[in-house]
């Protein structure tokens, strides 16, 4: 391991430690002692999860430390041998259940060991606390589930509970989970007093097991926070009628998110609050001053604050938490809103730290997007007073002695209209209560209101009208002049002279990107963009390599990275400082392995517990959220490298996700969903985007011109580059209605750059048969808009290492010599097919009788819809040679076409390699 994978590997270790989130701690149970034997129940002590599944988590690891295994490497900790052997030998009779390997198949639980009294009952003998894990994975092209062996307990796993605790008094529960669930047996399980501690250690990488010991043994005190809130019922989570349809989901809950919901209008429903999370000490939190600078929109408030450890014993760091409650004005606001936060060094016991949050006014205000105020399509603040309430937890935090005081209406920015609903229907609003004045002068308004609904502000704008008006110049084709990209980056020509020279078919060619696993690039990359072509790559593009994100680099060909812990884990360190050193780490590893862009953070909100690629994104806040993206961001560009934000905007759920329509507000999409991804532009400068799936208001986001050119570039500045998710659909962008892969013209209309992926070398020859050319002689698309995505993409290439490394042609045929003398056993001559029929890696001796080039390819079938992705590597004398990459076919057979090899007469031996299960290989051919 070099010097900085082993970097890598302690951030990451302490990345996990500081996202676990202790949520109870009675009578102190935790940390174990010198004293105490711990008898662990549940198979995930073994079968630990570390990340989610599909994209976000296919990650190959050289190793991974189990929660049993990091536990025993702990010097501090004991462990009763009897009962993990026990364990160990049933996983080994009932081993790991992946669902065949294939995509989005593994289950997201594993049937727990049976359990008989008389065991639980010994073990109690043997050691004084029992440890009892709980196991859930989540992943992509599935949500959750309101039932056992998803959001809930199984029988199985209540069992195992009411047993443990009716033999053992003293129990810490572990939830080794992707996603929270269902807690409410904490409250309806007999003998639950048995219950003392309860943790989320989450899906913590390849080193979680090490990061529960640091934990569970006092190594290091606790320090994680929730970034959601857990509801005692999933019904009671606001989006939960509007969640999970094939055809639209109405946002009705507008801005009343999460915590914003609860404390608003049901503070009653909550278990564990936003925030919350205990350390092995107490801290105390105190306002010493209270400042600003600036005026009017300008104006920043200062908050000094002095957090002291009052406890005797532990050390720890502690996540200070500011939140406001605004006035309620005609727009209405939640009553508690987070807008500030930091977490401090490690504080000694009886020692203080003295810290300072600023606050920029502006980011206190709300969207009008109806007008209400008199300022259609402006961020404002309303007169009244603003309150500020400090503390551990949105629910413990107890007002300071500070107050913005605002006499009159404050504009703080004007705006256009965009993203606005079509349709009509009703949002969330707060209705104060009689007793409760509208003024905003009442200092504690919690609790005090009650849910009304207002109809929404409706679209009024006509897009052709803007989108036509505002269509960029088109250049003259000038041919080529001799100018090469290094020209431009070097400052001897200007990028749209380097584009000029660009013909219809070669811009047409620059924003197809070619995927999966290009042999272009990286060996089992999620794409290759850019110089793609012969004629792209004489004009000095450089070829850009993409790999799947966000938990570590997806490269399908089997070679190895660094696993790091999902987001979510990520976002309840709350600290910002460690996410950017992380993912510089990996970002240094990213370059290692010739990667350019890492396809993450998944900054989507947690709008409801249930969608299964929760994992990946950090919150249901927007302002945690955006803060770690954009340290993330700002990681991986001190690296040199980039990070592609996704999933622009609204991929809150997988079922469906290709065709379900977000229904929102604009005010909603611009304070909750893309709020986050503003901050990474302008706090991150991030220079990448994947848009989502599905639609925004009616438009595909792939093609949505009010996502990707009003707001992005228009009103946030980005000038980086935008690519769809993986064989997305575009809709009109004008017109909306239906949408299909080929229309790539409303893509491009859009400033939607990429479209993310056509088959290797399909790029030039338009293997997807896409609309962009035949739009381009139909007049419904300009030539002077793909050339701004073509300067899009150039300009984004020029900041990449793929710029920086020497500019090699891509070689097409490999040349692999013979093996030495005849491999024992079958041999099976090229000439004829060699009919397989495998799900299983296989190794084959093969006999060429000639010289030549061979091109490989292959029969294979897939049954799983188009999303699904599977792949198998070919290793030809120990060399990897390629990798076959299917997306699903229902089943149904199709030919791959691989690649070429030079072959002398002789033997070879042959390795086929399933890293991503679930194809089936049916027939390889040599012609």
């Amino acid at each position: 391991m070099s010097e900085a994978q082993n970097s890598l590997v302690v951030i990451s270790r302490q990345a996990a430690r500081e996202g676990i989130v202790l949520l109870q701690n009675r009578d102190q149970i935790l940390p174990v002692t010198s004293d105490d034997k711990l008898a662990l129940f549940g198979r995930c002590q073994i079968d630990t999860y570390r990340s989610g599944t599909g994209s976000g988590g296919a990650v190959n690891v050289n190793y991974a430390v189990n929660a049993v295994d990091g536990l025993r490497a702990n010097a501090s900790v004991a462990v009763d041998e009897e009962l993990a052997t026990l364990y160990h030998d049933w996983v080994a009779k009932h081993p790991f259940d992946d669902g065949g390997g294939g995509w989005a198949s593994e289950p997201w639980f594993q049937h727990e060991m049976p359990l008989d009294d008389l065991t639980v009952q010994q073990a109690a003998l043997r050691a004084n606390k029992a440890v009892v894990f709980i196991g859930r994975t989540a992943g992509e092209d599935q949500d959750n589930a309101d039932q056992p062996g998803s959001y809930r307990l199984t029988d199985l796993e209540l069992a195992m509970l009411s047993q443990v605790t009716h033999h053992f008094e003293q129990v810490v529960v572990v939830l080794n989970t992707t996603n929270i669930m269902d807690m409410s047996w904490l409250t309806t399980l007999d003998n639950s007093n048995s219950i003392k501690a309860v943790l989320y250690s989450w899906a913590a990488g390849m080193e979680g097991g090490h990061a529960l010991a640091d934990i569970l043994s006092g190594d290091f005190s606790p320090s994680g926070r929730l970034t959601d809130s857990i509801a005692y019922n999933l019904s009671d989570y606001p989006s939960s009628a509007n969640f999970g349809h094939s055809e639209h989901n109405c946002y009705a809950e507008d801005i009343y998110v999460g915590y914003r919901y609860f404390e608003t209008f049901k503070p009653e429903a909550v278990q564990f609050p936003f925030g919350a999370g205990l350390s092995y000490t107490e801290f105390e939190h105190h306002l010493v001053n209270f400042s600003a600078t600036g005026i009017g929109a300008e104006k920043v408030l200062h908050f000094d604050i002095s957090v002291r450890n009052i406890g005797v014993q532990f050390a720890s760091k502690e996540v200070v938490q500011l939140y406001l409650q605004a006035p309620q004005g005609l727009l209405g606001r939640p009553t508690r809103a987070l807008i500030g936060f930091v977490k401090t060094d490690t504080i000694e016991p009886g020692q203080a730290q003295q810290l300072r949050l600023s606050v920029p006014v502006a980011s206190m205000a709300a969207y009008d997007d109806a007008g209400q105020t008199g300022h259609l399509s402006c961020y404002v603040l309303e007169a009244g007073e603003y309150h500020f309430y400090l503390g551990g937890n949105v629910r413990s935090a107890k007002a300071v002695d500070a107050i913005y005081d605002l006499e009159q209406l404050l504009v703080v920015e004007q705006l256009q209209e965009a993203c606005a609903p079509k349709v009509a229907f009703k949002r969330m609003h707060p209705l104060a209560k009689e007793s409760q004045p509208q003024d905003g002068r009442q200092k504690d308004s919690k609790q005090n209101y009650r849910i009304s609904y207002q109809p929404v502000a409706l679209r009024q704008q006509d897009p052709a009208e803007y989108i036509i008006a505002n269509l960029p110049q088109t250049m003259v084709v000038t041919g080529d002049k001799g100018i090469k990209l290094i020209d431009v980056k070097q400052g001897r020509a200007d990028l749209a002279s380097f584009v000029a020279q660009m013909t219809p078919a070669e811009l047409a060619t620059i924003v197809r990107g070619e995927g999966m696993c290009s042999p272009k690039v990286t060996p089992g990359t999620a794409s290759a963009f850019g110089g793609v072509s012969d004629s792209l790559f004489e004009l000095g593009i450089p070829v850009a390599c993409a790999a799947d994100g966000p938990s570590g680099i997806r490269m399908d060909s089997g070679h190895k990275a660094t696993q790091i812990p999902i987001g979510t884990l990520l976002g309840c360190t709350w600290n910002q400082p460690l996410n950017e050193a992380l993912l510089y780490l990996v970002g240094m590893e990213m370059r290692s392995y010739q990667i350019d862009t890492l396809l993450g953070p998944g900054i989507n909100i947690h709008r409801h517990p249930l969608n299964g690629r929760n994992f990946e994104y950090f919150s249901e806040d927007p302002l945690i959220t955006g803060a770690m993206a954009a340290a993330q961001c700002r990681g991986l560009a001190r690296a040199g490298v980039t990070g592609t934000l996704k999933h622009y905007a609204g991929n809150d759920q997988e079922s469906y996700r290709q065709d379900v329509d977000a229904v929102v507000s604009e005010r909603a999409l611009r304070e909750i969903h893309i709020k986050p991804f503003e901050m990474a532009v302008k706090q991150g400068n991030a220079r990448s985007i994947m848009t989502a799936y599905n639609p925004v208001n009616g438009y595909w986001a792939a093609s949505n011109y009010d996502l990707n050119t009003r707001i992005l570039r228009e009103e946030w500045g980005f000038d980086g580059i935008v690519m769809t998710d993986w064989w997305a659909k575009m809709n009109h962008a004008i017109s909306g209605g239906v949408a299909d892969k080929t229309y790539t013209s409303a893509m491009v209309r859009s400033q939607n750059d990429l479209y993310m992926v056509v088959e290797h070398e399909g790029a030039e020859r338009n293997a997807m048969h896409d609309d962009t050319l035949q739009a381009l002689q139909q007049g419904e698309l300009t030539l002077g808009e793909l050339q701004r995505s073509a300067m899009n993409i150039c300009r984004f290439l020029m900041d990449t290492p793929a710029m920086q490394r020497p500019l090699v042609a891509y070689q097409a045929v490999k040349s692999i010599a013979p093996l030495s003398k005849q491999p024992e056993g079958e041999v099976f001559d090229v000439a004829h097919p060699l009919v397989l029929q495998t799900k299983r890696d296989q190794a084959l001796s093969l006999i060429v009788d000639n010289k030549r080039r061979y091109r490989f390819s292959a029969q294979v079938s897939l049954n799983r819809n188009s999303l699904a992705q599977s792949t198998c590597s070919l290793m030809l004398n120990g060399e990897f040679l390629m990798t076959f990459s299917v997306h699903g076919t229902d089943g149904e057979s199709v030919m791959v076409e691989g690649l070429e090899v030079e072959l002398s007469a002789g033997f070879y031996t042959l390795d086929i390699v399933f890293v991503k299960p679930g194809l089936k290989l049916e027939k390889l051919l040599l012609n």
